[in-house]
């Protein structure tokens, strides 16, 4: 491994949580996610038998479904280390919305505020622990647009972590875009139940991006970028979105994304 950062000895354990979109649609995101975590210093541990936070059917209306499907995970994080998320919607759910599924269930109440407790969201981890701008070789010039995820940006306050890796990137501008605190529309189920209203949403968010003139799109949150890259694809938009983790790991590597 080359272009270590000066305090790689010092190697710190986490776990990865990758999320359930990650696994199923963008699997290169957790696995750049990983490397990422590594050349930072971080000796990552990824319980195989993680699944879903159970998101899906809370924010749906189904507390009990999600109870059993966050139940799953609850024993996956015995060691006492940072617990990293991939997306800040899904961290959002470990932190502040597990202890209200087992309000009423003390022994799985204690379990869910330990892990809430040591839960931190993939930009905050890197930008807190790594000077990349210290070790990371320049590249080329890109202009970057950042998308944080309403959840990311209101439940887990990463909003500042993310312009902090990109502005530590060597050869990477961040540019603003009108529309950055605006939802894209996505929101878990609700671009299912409301197909038409999301679809504006995201249209008027890539209106943004390309007015940005931004050369590339980067998000901590996979379900964003699913739905921002499908409207761009329908509409013969050129922008692809990445995950923050295929951003960084690029510029690491000095090669593409996966």
């Amino acid at each position: 491994m080359t272009n270590l950062p000066p305090d790689r000895a010092k190697v710190r354990d986490v776990y990865f949580f990758a999320t359930c979109v990650v696994d199923q649609f963008m699997p290169e995101a957790g696995l750049d996610a990983i490397d990422v975590l590594e050349r930072c210093g971080a000796r990552v541990h990824f319980p195989t038998s993680q699944t879903c936070c159970g998101q899906p059917a809370y924010t749906t209306g189904f507390p009990q479904d999600a109870a059993a499907v966050a139940a799953a995970q609850l024993d996956l994080f015995p060691q006492p280390w940072p617990v990293v998320v991939a997306s800040g919607s899904c961290a959002g759910m470990l932190r502040h919305h597990w202890m209200r599924l087992f309000a009423d269930d003390p022994e799985r109440l204690a379990q869910a505020r330990q892990i809430a407790e040591r839960t931190v969201e993939f930009s905050d981890y890197v930008a807190a622990h790594t000077d990349l701008a210290a070790w990371v070789p320049a590249g080329p010039p890109l202009r970057v647009a950042l998308h944080t995820a309403c959840s990311a940006r209101r439940e887990m306050d990463t909003l500042e972590s993310g312009r902090a890796l990109l502005r530590a990137l060597p050869g990477v501008e961040r540019v603003d875009h009108d529309h950055e605190a605006e939802c894209c529309g996505f929101g878990g189920t609700f671009s299912i139940k409301h197909p038409e209203i999301a679809a504006e949403m995201a249209s008027d968010k890539l209106r943004a991006l390309r007015d940005s003139g931004c050369d590339a799109l980067a998000s901590a949150d996979c379900g964003c970028l699913l739905n921002l890259n499908l409207m761009a694809k329908k509409e013969g938009h050129p922008l692809r979105g990445q995950h923050i983790a295929s951003l960084i790991r690029a510029r690491m590597t000095g090669g593409p994304t996966r």
